[in-house]
C-alpha cells in the first residue's frame, strides 16, 4: 500500500471503517495532510474544534456543536472565520450532526471539504489519530532480519553471508517469530520508540542461501510469524579473527547503542565462529538486556562481588559468605 499523504486517501482508506461521507465535493487536486503553507506549521492532525492551536482535521461533535449555538450571532461568525482562516484540511461533523446551509456556503466559498460521520466524536479522533500516527511517522528500511525473540523485537545485522537468515531460521525452530527479512521498515512512532514491520511483498518470507525463498507462515504455522512490534535491541553478527576477539570486554560484552531516526537503541556485537550456537547466544542477549533494563548488570554485580572480597566482605546480600 502506497504512503498516505493526502486526505482524499484518508477518506479512501477509513471511510467504511469510520462511516465517513463527504458534505462538500472531495477536493481536486487532493488536499495534502501536512501543514499548509498558509497555515501554522506545529498544527496537530486531528482533535476536536480549536481555533486557538488548530488541527489539520478539526472535528466538531456535540459539545462543539452547543458550544457555537449558544454565542450570539456575531461571535458565532467570528468563530467560523477563525476556523476557516487557519486553513484546515478539513472539518469533520461527527455524532451524525449536519452543518447549517450557511455554513456550507461558506466552505465552498472558501474551498474548505466538510465530512461527516455518525460515530462519536472521541471515537472518531482516537482513531484517527493512531492511523495518522503509524502512517506519517518518519520511517527508513534497514538491512537485516527483524526477529521477536522471547517477546523483545531484535533486529541481526551483519555482513552480507554471516549468517543472519539461517540463524533467524534457528530461532524460528525454537518457537520464535520472524517478522521480515531483508528490509525491515522502521517508524518513529512516538518518543524514544521505533516500531518495525515488514513491507507486504516480503511479509512471511524468508530467504536461506541454499535453499531459496521458504514461506515461514506455510511451512511453521501463524504462530511463527508475527506483523509488527516495537525494536528493543540490534545483534550485529560480525566474523572477528584472534586480535578482534581479544579486544572484546569479557566482563560486560560488547555493547553500545545505535541512533535510528533519534532513537538510541541496545547494540550486542556478536562474533561469529565454528561451534558458537548463535540462537542460543541471542536468547541469552535478550534476557541480559531485559535484565539491564530493569535496573540489574551482571557484569557489574560480578565487579561488586570481586572489589568485596578483597576486602573481606560477603557479596551484598549473601550472609552466610564464609
Amino acid at each position: 500500500m502506497n504512503p498516505l499523504s493526502t486526505l482524499n486517501e484518508l477518506v479512501e482508506r477509513l471511510g467504511p471503517r469510520l462511516l465517513l461521507r463527504w458534505l462538500t465535493l472531495p477536493p481536486n487536486p487532493p488536499v495534502p495532510l501536512g501543514a499548509d503553507k498558509g497555515s501554522p506549521a506545529a498544527q496537530s492532525l486531528v482533535g476536536p474544534l480549536n481555533c486557538i492551536r488548530p488541527n489539520r482535521l478539526q472535528v466538531i461533535g456535540e459539545a462543539e456543536q452547543r458550544y457555537l449555538a449558544e454565542l450570539e450571532p456575531s461571535a458565532r461568525r467570528e468563530t467560523m472565520n477563525r476556523l476557516f482562516a487557519s486553513r484546515p484540511a478539513a472539518v469533520l461533523f461527527a455524532n451524525g450532526i449536519e452543518p447549517e446551509s450557511g455554513l456550507l456556503t461558506e466552505t465552498q466559498r472558501l474551498d474548505t471539504p466538510l465530512l461527516a460521520s455518525p460515530l462519536p466524536d472521541d471515537e472518531l479522533i482516537g482513531y484517527i489519530q493512531y492511523y495518522l500516527t503509524l502512517e506519517l511517522a518518519p520511517r527508513v528500511i534497514i538491512h537485516g532480519v527483524f526477529m521477536e525473540v522471547l517477546g523483545t523485537g531484535v533486529l541481526l545485522v551483519g555482513d552480507p553471508a554471516v549468517g543472519k537468515s539461517e540463524l533467524a531460521l534457528e530461532l524460528i525452530n525454537r518457537g520464535q517469530r520472524l517478522i521480515a527479512d531483508d528490509a525491515p521498515e522502521f517508524a518513529n512512532i512516538a518518543p524514544e520508540m521505533l516500531e518495525g514491520f515488514c513491507p507486504p511483498l516480503l511479509r512471511d518470507f524468508l530467504e536461506v542461501r541454499g535453499l531459496g525463498i521458504l514461506n515461514i507462515r506455510a511451512m511453521f504455522g501463524e504462530s511463527a510469524v508475527r506483523q509488527r512490534k516495537r525494536l528493543n535491541l540490534i545483534v550485529n553478527l560480525r566474523t572477528l579473527d584472534a586480535a578482534g576477539l581479544l579486544r572484546l570486554d569479557r566482563l560486560g560484552g560488547p555493547q553500545s547503542a545505535r541512533t535510528i531516526l533519534g532513537v538510541n537503541i541496545p547494540e550486542v556485537t556478536m562474533p561469529v565462529a565454528p561451534g558458537r550456537n548463535l540462537a542460543i547466544l541471542v536468547e541469552a542477549a535478550v534476557r541480559s538486556q531485559v535484565q539491564r533494563s530493569r535496573g540489574y548488570d551482571a557484569g557489574a554485580d560480578f565487579t561488586e562481588r570481586q572489589a568485596r572480597a578483597l576486602q573481606g566482605l560477603p557479596p551484598a546480600g549473601d550472609p552466610e559468605w564464609p
